[in-house]
């Protein structure tokens, strides 16, 4: 195992690169939201879900598929064509690490970006949808490239999770609000950062 004090220099780059992509991404978000010209023919729920099916169609191409290709094109090329061989470089199990992290924040995203136009019925408002569209998808390649450099660097890239977890939240909580009024509202906010604290409790690494 690494000494500890490698691990530690290795976080706190992390929690710096972090840092940098999240203030990144919100100036990035903020710019497009702001600065793009409303969406006409919002009106309908219908024509929010097919923006946003659009928007996701992008993002999906310029994430996962590329991660999709990355690694056939590498076992195309190399001894890695045949899967039971073994034979991987650290390009290749890096891009496979990339592809799995990305296919499991698509689904998270996916289901909060959809959230949010449900909730957005103004033209306005549904810039938000591309503006999340464009920051995640940016994010994807700040979290691939940076894995590329260091573990640390990944980190340049967290906020696209962040993303996908805070559109979730919002819905849930104006699902809530619906349902329950204000104390509906809170509620699942507060279900949610008592269970990620719970998460940070029980997950660190015991003295064995």
């Amino acid at each position: 195992m690494p000494p500890a004090g490698d691990f530690r220099r290795q976080r706190a780059a992390g929690i710096a690169f972090i840092g940098v992509g999240a203030v990144a991404s919100v100036v990035l978000w903020l710019a497009v939201d702001r600065l793009t010209p409303p969406l006409a023919g919002m009106a309908s729920l219908a024509a929010r879900m097919v923006f946003t099916l659009k928007c996701l169609c992008a993002a999906i191409l310029f994430s996962l598929v590329l991660g999709v290709e990355a690694v056939a094109h590498e076992r195309l090329t190399s001894p890695a064509f045949d899967p039971s061989s073994g034979f991987a470089t650290r390009r290749l199990e890096l891009n496979q690490r990339y592809l799995q992290n990305t296919l499991e924040q698509s689904v998270v995203f996916a289901a909060g970006l959809f959230g949010l136009a449900a909730y957005s019925p103004s033209r306005a408002a549904m810039r938000a949808v591309g503006a999340s569209a464009v920051v995640w998808t940016l994010a994807r390649w700040a979290f691939w490239l940076g894995y590329h450099r260091s573990a640390a660097m990944r980190g340049l890239g967290a906020s696209g999770m962040a993303l996908g977890m805070i559109l979730l939240i919002y819905v849930a909580s104006r699902f809530g609000g619906e349902v329950a009024g204000p104390a509906g509202a809170v509620a699942p906010v507060a279900l949610f950062v008592a269970i990620e604290a719970g998460l940070f409790w029980t997950t660190r690494p015991r003295a064995s």
